[in-house]
C-alpha cells in the first residue's frame, strides 16, 4: 500500500480506533470489577505475545494449568483460553521469521531443538500407528493425546529459537512465579479458608488436602513438585558457587518461593509426589558438585540423614503413616476378591486398573488398544467391583503399554532416556544460570518419571509446561550463559559450583 493510499485512509482508521476504544471503556465501565482486571490483563497478555511470542507462552502455561477450575467455577471463560496464547505466540513468531525469510526447521543438526525434537517426532509417529486399529473407531480421545505431543514439540521448537541468555532469566522467573501462584493457592485451600470438598478433608485434622486450580490434588502435586524441583535446582547451584553480595536479594526470593511450593507439596497429601520429590532432591543432590563422586555421597548422606530420622520417630507420625501404610496391599495381583475398605480403596482401585492395563497389552501386545484409548476399551477389561475407568491406569507406563503396547513404550522410554542423559550433560558442562537450571530439570525429570508410577500427570495441560521445560533444556544444554539484564535475578554466571 503505498504512503499516498494510506494517508486517504489514516482518518477513517482514527476513527475507528476511537469508536472501538469508546465501546472498550463503556463495556469496563458496566462490567464487575473483577471482570474488569481480568479482560485488562488478558489485553495486556495479547500485546506482550505479540510483542515477545515468550510472553505467550508463559501465560498459556499459567491459564491452561486453570482449565479445571475455569471449567467448573467460572464456566463465562473458555476453559482452555492458554491454548489461544500458545497458538498466538507460535504465530507470532512464525510471522517474524517468514518476514525475515528466514523460518529454520528442528529437523536439522545446528538447530537447537534437534537432538530434542526427533524422538519426540519418533513417539508421535508411533503412537500414530497404534491408533491405525483403535479400539475407539472415532479417535476421539486419541486425536486430543495426539495434540498434547504436537504441541509439546512446537513449544519446544518456539522457546529454543528465541530464549537465548537474555531472555533465559526472564522466562525462568515467570516460571517461578507460576509455581508460586499455585501454591499460594493451594495453601489457602489448605489451611485458610476453612472449608473444602468433603472428601479432600485430611482424617483427623481440620485441614483440607491442597488442589490449586487442578480440582485434583495428585497431579497438582506433581506439577509442583516439577516446579519445586527446578526452582531448588537454581537456587542450590547458586548458593553453592559462592554467590556475591549482591546476588543475595535474588537468593532470599527463591528460596521464600521455594519454601511456598514446598509446603503446598505437603498440604496436598499426595504419596506418589512425595516419593517423586524425595527422588528428585536425591537427583539434585548427584548433581549439585562437579565432581561425581562428592555428588553420590552428597546423596547418600541425604538418604542417612532421613533413615536417621526416622529411625529416631523425628518425622511427624501422620506422614510417616501415609506414606506407608498403602505397602499392605501394594501387589499386582488379581484384587477381585479383596475386601474394601475405606482404608484400602484408593489402593485397591489403582491396582484394578493396573491390571486392566496389563489384559489390554495382553490382547494388543505390539500396538496397543490405541493412543488415549485405555477408558473407551476399560469396560471390556474391568474387573468385578470396578466398572467405572478413571480415564487412564494412574499409571503412565502401564498406561501407555494399554495404548500404543510394547513398541510404544519402548519408544517413550527412550524419549526420556535421552532427556535424562542430555541434562545430565547440561548440569556438567553448563556454568552460572544455564548449570542451575539444568540441575533444576534433572530433578524435574525424576519427580515427574517417579510419580508416573502411580499418577498421569499429562492432565489439566501439564504438557504446556513440560513443553516449556523441554524447551529451556534445549537452550541450556551445553551452554555457558553470559550475565543477564535484568538486574542479575539468579546471579551471574561462575565457573564452578
Amino acid at each position: 500500500m503505498s504512503a499516498h493510499i494510506r494517508g486517504q485512509f489514516r482518518p477513517l482508521w482514527e476513527w475507528a480506533g476511537l469508536a472501538v476504544a469508546l465501546g472498550a471503556g463503556v463495556f469496563l465501565a458496566r462490567a464487575p470489577l473483577t471482570a474488569t482486571v481480568a479482560l485488562i490483563g488478558l489485553a495486556l497478555l495479547l500485546v506482550g505475545t505479540v510483542a515477545e511470542p515468550l510472553v505467550g507462552l508463559v501465560a498459556g502455561a499459567f491459564l491452561g494449568l486453570l482449565r479445571a477450575y475455569l471449567q467448573t467455577e467460572v464456566p463465562q471463560i473458555p476453559a482452555q483460553v492458554g491454548h489461544l496464547f500458545i497458538a498466538l505466540a507460535l504465530a507470532s513468531h512464525w510471522a517474524r521469521g517468514l518476514l525475515r525469510r528466514d523460518l529454520p526447521l528442528p529437523l536439522e543438526r545446528p538447530h537447537p531443538a534437534f537432538p530434542l525434537f526427533l524422538p519426540l517426532l519418533a513417539f508421535l509417529g508411533v503412537a500414530m500407528l497404534s491408533l491405525w486399529n483403535a479400539t475407539d473407531p472415532f479417535l476421539s480421545y486419541g486425536l486430543p493425546e495426539l495434540v498434547k505431543w504436537a504441541e509439546m514439540g512446537l513449544i519446544l521448537w518456539l522457546v529454543a529459537e528465541r530464549a537465548d541468555a537474555h531472555r533465559l532469566p526472564w522466562l525462568v522467573a515467570g516460571v517461578v512465579a507460576i509455581g508460586v501462584f499455585q501454591a499460594a493457592v493451594g495453601l489457602y485451600q489448605f489451611g485458610l479458608r476453612g472449608e473444602g470438598p468433603e472428601h479432600f478433608l485430611i482424617p483427623g485434622t481440620p485441614f483440607y488436602r491442597a488442589y490449586g486450580t487442578f480440582e485434583q490434588p495428585n497431579p497438582y502435586a506433581g506439577t509442583m513438585g516439577m516446579l519445586l524441583a527446578l526452582t531448588v535446582g537454581i537456587g542450590g547451584a547458586r548458593f553453592f558457587s559462592r554467590p556475591a553480595r549482591r546476588e543475595w536479594p535474588g537468593l532470599i526470593l527463591l528460596a521464600a518461593a521455594g519454601g511456598l511450593m514446598a509446603a503446598a507439596l505437603i498440604a496436598s497429601w499426595s504419596r506418589g509426589a512425595w516419593i517423586g520429590f524425595a527422588a528428585a532432591a536425591g537427583a539434585i543432590a548427584l548433581a549439585l558438585p562437579r565432581r561425581a563422586r562428592w555428588g553420590i555421597l552428597l546423596a547418600g548422606v541425604l538418604v542417612v540423614l532421613f533413615l536417621a530420622l526416622y529411625a529416631a520417630g523425628l518425622l511427624p507420625a501422620r506422614v510417616v503413616a501415609r506414606l506407608t501404610d498403602f505397602a499392605a496391599d501394594l501387589r499386582i495381583q488379581d484384587v477381585r476378591g479383596v475386601g474394601i475398605s475405606s482404608a484400602n480403596y484408593a489402593v485397591i482401585e489403582r491396582l484394578a486398573h493396573w491390571r486392566s492395563a496389563l489384559e489390554m497389552w495382553r490382547y494388543h501386545f505390539w500396538t496397543g488398544v490405541g493412543f488415549g484409548g485405555y477408558e473407551p476399551a476399560y469396560p471390556a477389561f474391568a474387573l468385578i467391583n470396578w466398572p467405572i475407568a478413571l480415564g487412564h491406569a494412574h499409571n503412565i507406563y502401564l498406561n501407555l503399554l494399554a495404548e500404543t503396547g510394547l513398541i510404544g513404550l519402548s519408544v517413550y522410554l527412550l524419549f526420556w532416556g535421552l532427556v535424562f542423559g542430555w541434562t545430565w550433560r547440561a548440569t556438567r558442562r553448563a556454568d552460572g544460570l544455564a548449570r542451575g537450571v539444568a540441575i533444576g530439570l534433572l530433578g524435574a525429570w525424576t519427580q515427574l518419571t517417579v510419580h508416573h508410577f502411580f499418577d498421569n500427570l499429562y492432565v489439566n495441560n501439564v504438557h504446556l509446561l513440560i513443553g516449556l521445560f523441554l524447551g529451556i533444556l534445549a537452550v541450556v544444554r551445553g551452554s555457558t550463559v553470559p550475565p543477564p539484564r535484568m538486574g542479575r535475578f539468579l546471579g551471574r554466571p561462575s565457573s564452578g559450583a
